[in-house]
């Protein structure tokens, strides 16, 4: 196969494969972090609203992370900068 094809196919694999492990990290993170807040909200009802602000904060944290997957992916597979070393390469 040739270079670029090769170049294809790793950069779809690495950003299908960010995309996953990103999604799922996050999504067990936020399953873990709303179980644990929910029992300590069960346990203090009177600290709810500290603990609902701690965790927005922290599911948004959580959240960027997936966020950053998904842009990283993008960059990988529509701005890929070995595109431009390839076709150079090749004369295209």
């Amino acid at each position: 196969m040739e270079a670029h094809i090769w170049i294809a196919l790793v950069s779809i694999f690495t950003a299908g494969i960010t995309i996953a492990i990103g999604s799922i990290g996050s999504a067990l993170g936020e399953g873990r972090a709303v179980s644990t807040a929910l029992s300590a909200l069960a346990q203090q009802p009177d600290a709810a609203s500290t603990i609902t602000r701690t965790l927005f904060v922290g599911l948004a944290m959580v959240e960027s992370t997936a966020i950053y997957c998904f842009v990283v992916s993008m960059i990988v597979l529509f701005a890929n900068p070995f595109w431009n070393q390839v076709t150079a390469a090749l004369g295209g």
